[in-house]
């Protein structure tokens, strides 16, 4: 009897998705497994039913559409865990293009070493208009964090996990960080913390088409601030000593020192100081404080302004 595999698509007015769904209907199913595609729509209104109504009346496998509104991406992702009856599950987010070896890579590492998760690179694609140390440094790539030979935690933009793992069970997303992000970080971190297991499967490459109003410095340092205040929160609430904010706050220093060095290497200079944002975010989620907006109706109204 095979197993079933549901590719989630958590969608948030995106341009974008009907490109990504067209790149899922031409996986190649792995062998022994049932595949099928949900998308989980997070705008307020309808607005992604259309799109995938017509993508599906030609499609060739199972794609089915939920509407979980309000503009909080946890809300979608859990909304995902309710929806899908799957034994496995897959996320990828809805500006990325999968090749169609895409899942044989992710399952073949499934369960590799006792693996209950497995995660795989996501390659940035870069418009003309990029800034050249930025196409070279791939400063928008994403790929595990490893800590003693070990991945940590996890991210939801290209991830396959096995939800009948125990480590697993009643694991959901966190809503008070659906609409600043980090919320995938939170949720892997528990997985670890409960015994689980985070493989990392390297062929199963995706590519992100990275946008205009990505393509800034501006973008970057928020990004950067917001993931340290992520990673700071989650160490406060197991106990920050004194000696871990001064080890912080060292590293700040250090990233300033290293930007003032590399001056005239501009990919050197930028990854030393997004670096410290890093740092100057974890500093921030260790003391309490309140993290970024980077989705949701009010997030996108700012930034039509």
């Amino acid at each position: 009897m095979n197993q079933t595999l549901e590719v989630c698509v958590c969608t948030y007015r995106r341009p974008q998705l009907a490109k990504t769904l067209t790149s899922l209907l031409e996986l190649v199913t792995p062998e022994g497994y049932d595949l099928s595609i949900l998308v989980i729509d997070n705008d307020d209104k309808p607005s992604a039913e259309p799109i995938v109504a017509e993508i599906a009346a030609d499609a060739g496998k199972p794609l089915r559409y939920v509407h979980c509104p309000q503009g909080n991406i946890s809300v979608a992702r859990n909304g995902a865990l309710t929806h899908s009856k799957a034994r496995y599950l897959a996320f990828i987010d809805d500006d990325e293009v999968a090749p169609p070896d895409w899942l044989v890579h992710l399952t073949k590492d499934m369960g590799k070493d006792g693996a209950d998760v497995v995660l795989g690179p996501v390659e940035a694609d870069y418009t003309d208009g990029a800034p050249a140390w930025m196409q070279r440094s791939r400063i928008h790539a994403t790929m595990p964090v490893w800590v003693d030979d070990k991945i940590i935690t996890g991210y939801t933009c290209n991830v396959l996990f096995d939800r009948h793992s125990p480590a697993l069970r009643d694991c959901l997303f966190d809503l008070s960080l659906g609409q600043s992000g980090g919320e995938d970080t939170a949720f892997f971190a528990k997985v670890v913390a409960n015994g689980g297991k985070i493989a990392f499967s390297p062929d199963a490459v995706l590519h992100e088409a990275i946008p205009a109003d990505r393509v800034s410095f501006k973008w970057l340092l928020r990004r950067r601030f917001r993931m340290g205040q992520t990673h700071g929160r989650l160490v406060a609430e197991n106990g920050a000593s004194p000696r871990l904010w001064v080890i912080t706050a060292g590293k700040v220093v250090y990233c300033a020192g290293m930007a003032v060095l590399q001056v005239l290497s501009p990919a050197r200079r930028n990854k030393a100081i997004l670096r410290g944002a890093l740092h100057v975010g974890a500093l921030s989620g260790l003391a309490g404080g309140r993290e970024l907006q980077q989705y949701g109706p009010e997030f996108t109204r700012r930034q039509s302004e």
